[in-house]
């Protein structure tokens, strides 16, 4: 199982950005140096809460300063975009990371970037779904490609640097659980974040999910693998229940504050057009089903989620920076010492070697062991 986090990222706009950049630029190096294993940054240019419009020069950076980790696009929303540019620019970053690199791609969901680019909210999909064939073509193409669509043209176009990960760099499809990104998933052979609870009503549930994807992929003849699946929530961990409630109570509000200017805000709620003044941090926790505790307590929750999913690959940490840092990395620790081992199975022959010595403590059987030791020191000395 492997563990990593979706970006957006989420800042409150009275902030510097500078400085919210280069606070998410040191979150990447320390999750590499605790060994999580990849990160996806999204895009975004409106709203005011998220702010990094260009998610592959902020990746170009971290990948300069995290060595290890896979890093991507969480998404590159793809009607914003001529395709040609996207392939191209995802390329040659492929290779400046020297393979480290995964492009997420979706159609874009936040409603003021639609507004902005003035997009028809029924077109979005389709633009989508033209632009993501075009940019597998370009990808896979060994040579010039011609592709007459509704909503871009190529004549002999080709991208010169192919991608350093051959036969192409993976592409992932984010899906919030409609039917047409699991389809389109599956059609094309894609791994799959999925939001483990969407707050879509017309989403596909979560247990229903991979069986949509596998029949698309059969369908057009491709493969897919629940390995190559994440999971997408929200965590988080501190010593107890209530510290960690207390960690993040006042940043939930402030974050649940950024859902009622955007007009998401039902996601929430106890009751239709209950007043953000009542809202509560336990009710938001417990509507979402997010997963807040100690490690044992995570650790449980992540399994039942799984079970619920029939198991996929890993997990992917929405971050929200609803504590401070020092709580934030105290949390990330926490997950890495204790909650990946216990679900990645690393530690078990370690805790199976502490139990048998307390085993052999509790029967005696060390301390007749020195016993054993001591006769024979004795033995040797006298002789």
């Amino acid at each position: 199982m492997k563990f990593g986090f979706f970006m957006m990222p989420l800042h409150h706009p009275s902030e510097n950005p500078t400085l919210a950049f280069e606070r998410d630029l040191d979150f990447i190096e320390y999750v590499d140096h605790l060994g999580f294993d990849e990160c996806f940054i999204g895009e975004h240019h409106s709203a005011g809460w998220e702010t990094i419009p260009a998610p592959d020069i902020f990746i170009a950076m971290a990948a300069a300063r995290a060595k290890r980790i896979t890093l991507g696009t969480g998404v590159i929303n793809l009607p914003y975009h001529h395709p040609f540019h996207v392939a191209e620019r995802m390329a040659f970053l492929d290779h400046l990371t020297r393979g480290r690199l995964v492009m997420g791609v979706g159609p874009g969901v936040l409603a003021t970037d639609l507004m902005l680019f003035g997009l028809p909210v029924d077109q979005v999909r389709p633009m989508s779904s033209e632009a993501l064939d075009i940019i597998i073509r370009l990808l896979e193409s060994d040579g010039p490609i011609t592709y007459e669509g509704k909503y871009w043209q190529l004549k002999e176009m080709e991208i010169q640097v192919k991608s350093y990960q051959q036969p192409r760099l993976p592409i992932a499809m984010a899906s919030s659980g409609s039917m047409n990104s699991l389809q389109q998933a599956g059609k094309y052979g894609l791994p799959v974040w999925s939001l483990a609870n969407s707050p879509i009503a017309s989403s596909v549930p979560l247990p229903q999910q991979w069986s949509v994807i596998e029949e698309a992929a059969n369908k057009a003849g491709r493969q897919v693998s629940r390995d190559d699946w994440r999971l997408v929530h929200y965590v988080h961990v501190a010593e107890s229940k209530e510290k960690a409630m207390e960690d993040i109570s006042e940043g939930i509000l402030q974050a649940v504050s950024y859902n009622f200017g955007n007009g998401s805000q039902g996601q929430f709620l106890d009751y239709p057009e209950q007043p953000f003044s009542e809202v509560t941090a336990e009710q938001v926790v417990r509507n979402r089903e997010w997963i807040v505790g100690d490690p044992d307590e995570v650790t449980r929750e992540i399994r039942a989620l799984f079970d619920q999913a029939g198991g996929a690959g890993g997990l992917l940490i929405t971050i929200n920076e609803w504590a401070p840092v020092d709580k934030m990395y105290r949390n990330l620790e926490l997950f890495a010492r204790y909650v990946m081992p216990a679900l990645q199975g690393t530690s078990a022959s370690i805790q199976r070697a502490w139990e048998k010595t307390q085993r052999w403590n509790e029967e005696g059987i060390i301390a007749g062991y020195r016993q054993g030791m001591k006769r024979s020191d004795g033995a040797k000395r006298a002789s």
